[in-house]
Formats: structure tokens, C-alpha cells, sequence
């Protein structure tokens, strides 16, 4: 059986170090999985490598890991693909997330378009954000990669197209070309997926004035949440 993994804070990890789990993940551990003391745990801080340890102690007040070896293995991707998708109704937005971090997304960008669900704004926002960025933490602790994808602030998708290049392909149902005859003919460095209902008109006139490839899924009208990890197996197969 492949021991639980779990995210520590950056700087902790150390050969011989005894190191505290974030009250979170030694919930998990105490609570949900049911580890005793002497089982086998993973750790990783998100910036690459991870540790093998096991457990020392564990009681109310929490779970103590001792760290025996660290390994400095990569699972990412060869190709650094950003994905860049309007924001979506909240479950929705999390699927979508969570499997771009299992595909191997490099980084995910949440623009607000103009049929973006969920206009929060101030302490909401970030802490909706802050929600985002556990989901990437998550997914990371399952899939096993040991680099968190960064989960950037929500931007206008006026400002994204701002930075965008030629080389990104954004998702049009109809478009003349599939996504895997764009993807063959030049990677891409971000992938663009818009909210339900797609984008307006008016959004598609800037994406075109900003000369992105437009490419299609198919004959099929998927969920916002579905094209974003089609398109992601795609682009990273």
C-alpha cells in the first residue's frame, strides 16, 4: 500500500527532523485514515522532491512525523501548460481544478469573463481563492506530484489577453480546426476555456484581434468544466 501523503510547510524538511502536520491533514490522518504511530507517511512542501517518514507520535493535540530519507524525484510535465478558464459555478470550478493539477497543468489562471458565475469581490474573493489553492494542495497530496501549480488571482480576461501570445489556443465550439491538429502543429503555452454559455461576441472579437488559434473539442457541446480536462489530456498526452 502506498503511504498517505501530505503538504507541510516550505523549510521543514530535513533527514532527522521531527515535523508537526498542519492541523488539517493530521485531522486526516487521525480521524479519517485511523494511523498509529509507526505507519508510513509521505511528505512534500510543494517545491519539489518529497520525504519518506513515519509517525512518531500522535494524540489531541496533533501528529508528529519523523523524517528518514528525501527523494528528490520530479512527476511533472515536459510541457509547462497554463490553464486559463473563465470562473464557473463554485463545485464546477473545483473539478475542473483539481483535474488540471492531476493532468500536470503547470499553472491555472481564473479569468472573469462576461457570463463568469460568481462575482465575489473583497474578503469573499480571497477567500475564495485561498479555497482554490487548497483544492491545488489536495489534488497534489493524491496525484502525487511534488510541485504545487501556482493558482493565480482572477484577472479580466481583457487583462489575460494583455499577455496572451499566438501560440495559446482557446476553445470555440465550431472552430474550423480540432485541438489536436492545433496542438501537432505548435504546443501550446496556455490553454483558454470560457464560462458556461461560452463568450460573448464581443470577447471573441478580442481574442481574434489578439491572433489566438481557435480550436474545437468536437461536434459535442461540453460542460465548461469537461473541456478544460479533454483539452488538458490533449494538449499533455
Amino acid at each position: 500500500m502506498t503511504p498517505p501523503r501530505f503538504h507541510v510547510a516550505p523549510g521543514l524538511l530535513a533527514v532527522g527532523a521531527t515535523v508537526a502536520l498542519p492541523a488539517p491533514a493530521a485531522h486526516h490522518a487521525a480521524r479519517v485514515l485511523r494511523l498509529v504511530a509507526g505507519d508510513a507517511v509521505t511528505l512534500f512542501d510543494g517545491r519539489g522532491g518529497e520525504c519518506a517518514a513515519h509517525i512518531v507520535g500522535i494524540d489531541r493535540r496533533g501528529v508528529d512525523v519523523h523524517v528518514e530519507r528525501c527523494d528528490a524525484g520530479e512527476r511533472e510535465s515536459t510541457q509547462a501548460i497554463t490553464l486559463a478558464m473563465a470562473v464557473i459555478a463554485a463545485d464546477a470550478m473545483d473539478s475542473a481544478l483539481r483535474k488540471a493539477v492531476e493532468l500536470g497543468a503547470a499553472r491555472i489562471e481564473p479569468l472573469i469573463a462576461a457570463r463568469s458565475q460568481g462575482g465575489a469581490r473583497g474578503e469573499r474573493a480571497e477567500r475564495r481563492v485561498a479555497h482554490w489553492r487548497q483544492v491545488a494542495v489536495a489534488a497534489c497530496e493524491q496525484c502525487g506530484r511534488n510541485r504545487i501549480p501556482d493558482v493565480a488571482d482572477p484577472v479580466s480576461l481583457d487583462a489575460f489577453l494583455g499577455g496572451a501570445g499566438r501560440a495559446d489556443i482557446v476553445l470555440v465550439p465550431g472552430a474550423a480546426r480540432s485541438l489536436a491538429q492545433c496542438v501537432a502543429a505548435a504546443p501550446p503555452r496556455a490553454l483558454v476555456v470560457g464560462p458556461e454559455g461560452g463568450f460573448s461576441d464581443a470577447e471573441l472579437a478580442q481574442i481574434r484581434a489578439r491572433g489566438l488559434r481557435e480550436a474545437t473539442l468536437g461536434s459535442r457541446i461540453l460542460r465548461a468544466e469537461t473541456a478544460a480536462t479533454a483539452a488538458l489530456a490533449i494538449a499533455l498526452a
